[in-house]
């Protein structure tokens, strides 16, 4: 089979019920997951830095600890945790854009 998202070819078996479907590869199908969840994830939040108020993008939308001591995890790269795992992590953050994140963790850079 040929994914009908990367063009990548891939095995299907139909009896295998796990992975592959007939026109998407694992990854696609776990990408396309991990993007709708954080979707979710900023929308529950408001969408928008709390900052600037920047709201344009979801990708330039960053999750920041408020309380870095209290943080369990990072909320990038965990899509497989539980929801509830998930929602407790997050109620720990507020919304901040790319640039006010940068601009928060070095302070002492300024042009």
């Amino acid at each position: 089979m040929i994914c009908s998202i990367c063009g990548r070819s891939y095995e299907y078996d139909s009896r295998n019920k796990k992975g592959h479907t007939k026109i998407k590869c694992n990854s696609c199908l776990v990408n396309e997951r991990r993007f709708l969840q954080r979707k979710k994830l900023v929308e529950l939040k408001k969408a928008g830095c709390s900052i600037c108020g920047y709201k344009k993008n979801t990708a330039a939308i960053h999750f920041h600890h408020v309380d870095e001591s209290a943080k369990e995890f990072e909320i990038r790269g965990n899509h497989c945790r539980s929801k509830e795992a998930m929602d407790k992590e997050i109620n720990k953050c507020i919304l901040i854009c790319a640039n006010c994140h940068a601009e928060m963790h070095n302070k002492d850079q300024t042009l």
